[in-house]
Order: structure tokens, then C-alpha cells, then sequence
């Protein structure tokens, strides 16, 4: 009786721990971004160098970058993946759906380099508060031309071996913030300024990955330089339900080569 009795409480506190335990309410989200299999990888060309030939093709030709395609997996690299609420109408997300280690969070550099006649990175996602710096550790001057909705307008030359700091910080844009070089027409970037963290751009292999986002039902939307993965309504996003600890999604094919 009494090996019985034990059974049965170990049981009955078993049931009760697992009761208790509490459920995810974050998750990390995890993906990749992929060409279609039924379509040619488009093949990156040569640039047109018109200008500082000598140091802008001292390392050999330099390459388009606007489509980058993994050859091995097909993944699109520099497609920049983020979260919206599931209410098309909601611009932002609540407090209870910001993870409570965002509130520590100190605002970053955003470093734009130009060491070679390209910018890297080309694109780039930023958070409302963090400041844009743009380096120039070439041996020629460069240009600095940016132009937005709602993070001012510059047009400055950038001396060789020199930076430059934009002297505010940057708020919440709707779309993407192109900036050249106009001293080198060929040289161009975006950055993507979002007011929560729920954002990344994808590798070399096509992946991303967004860390403690919300459990529950919410949008994903999808958008490279060239266009948002479902035309003019995937702006807006695509559903999706977000389960946790980790989430694995299927790759996601976006079809932006040329038609």
C-alpha cells in the first residue's frame, strides 16, 4: 500500500509540474529565401567603372549586386525580413509584443564602409535611435547622397581616409532609403529603419533569422530592392502563426529575376 501511495502522489506531482509549466510566449523564427527551382539563376555582370578605374579595379572586375543568387542552394541574399501585426491597419506593435529585453537595447552605429568602390554592407536594417555612419578608407573621395521621407536629405563628399557621422538619429521610415555615391554612379545602397526589432536581412545562403517574436498570428513580409514577395498587396505581408520556443519555416520562394 505504501509503494502504492507513493506511485500515486509522484503521479498527482507530476501532473501538477506539468500544469505549471509555463507556455512559450516567444519565439525565434528561422528561414531561408530562395530563387524558383523552375527558373535560371540569373548570372551577376560586370560593372560600368567610368571613374578612378585604377583603384576601383585594382582588386579586378566588380560585379552587379542588385540580384545575388547562391549558385549551391539558391538562396537571395540581402532580402530583408520583417514582422507586422496581423491587422493590416496596425503600423505597430504593442507593448506586451516587444520582448522585455528590447527596453535594453543601446542604439547602435549603423556603419556604412566604401572600401573598394561598393558600399558595403549594401543593405542594411536599422532601429529607430541608432546613428548612420558612412567610412571612406579608399584612396579616392567618394559622395555620400541620401535622400528620405522622414530621415532628412544629405549630398556630401566624404575625403579619402576620412568619416562621416549623420548628425541625427534615425526615426521610423515607411519604405527603404536608397543612397549613392554620385562621384561613382554605379555605387548604390539601401537601408531599412524599422521601430521594432522584428527585422533581419538574409546571408549568403539566403537565411535569416528573428529572434523573441511574439507567439500568435501576425505577418511577414518579404522585400528586396527589386520588389515585396506578392506584389503591391505583400507590402502589407503574408499570414503567418507563430509558434515557439523555435520555429523552422519552409523555404520561401520570391521570384525576382527578370521577366
Amino acid at each position: 500500500m505504501r509503494l502504492l501511495s507513493c506511485v500515486f502522489c509522484c503521479a498527482l506531482l507530476g501532473a501538477s509540474a506539468g500544469a505549471d509549466d509555463p507556455k512559450p510566449t516567444w519565439s525565434t523564427i528561422k528561414g531561408r529565401v530562395v530563387f524558383p527551382a523552375e527558373k535560371p539563376i540569373p548570372k551577376r555582370g560586370a560593372l560600368a567603372v567610368s571613374q578612378d578605374k585604377e583603384h576601383c579595379l585594382g582588386k579586378g572586375e566588380i560585379l552587379d549586386e542588385s540580384l545575388i543568387v547562391n549558385p549551391k542552394n539558391r538562396g537571395i541574399q540581402n532580402v530583408v525580413v520583417f514582422l507586422r501585426p496581423l491587422d493590416a491597419k496596425d503600423k505597430e506593435f504593442k507593448p506586451t509584443q516587444i520582448h522585455p529585453d528590447d527596453s535594453k537595447r543601446k542604439a547602435a552605429n549603423v556603419v556604412i564602409d566604401q572600401p573598394c568602390c561598393m558600399f558595403v554592407k549594401r543593405v542594411t536594417v536599422a532601429r529607430t535611435g541608432d546613428t548612420v555612419v558612412v567610412k571612406n578608407p579608399s584612396p579616392v573621395a567618394h559622395n555620400f547622397f541620401w535622400s528620405s521621407a522622414n530621415n532628412g536629405d544629405f549630398n556630401v563628399t566624404i575625403p579619402t581616409m576620412k568619416d562621416w557621422t549623420m548628425e541625427k538619429k534615425l526615426v521610423s521610415e515607411p519604405g527603404a532609403i536608397l543612397y549613392k555615391c554620385t562621384i561613382h554612379p554605379w555605387m548604390s545602397g539601401y537601408v531599412r529603419v524599422f521601430d521594432h526589432p522584428y527585422c533581419a536581412v538574409t546571408d549568403l545562403d539566403g537565411s535569416f533569422e528573428i529572434k523573441n517574436a511574439p507567439i500568435g498570428q501576425f505577418r511577414i513580409v518579404f522585400w528586396h530592392e527589386s520588389g515585396v514577395r506578392g506584389g503591391a498587396n505583400g507590402r502589407f505581408g503574408e499570414p503567418i502563426q507563430i509558434t515557439g520556443p523555435t520555429m523552422e519555416m519552409k523555404p520561401t520562394d520570391f521570384d525576382i529575376g527578370p521577366k
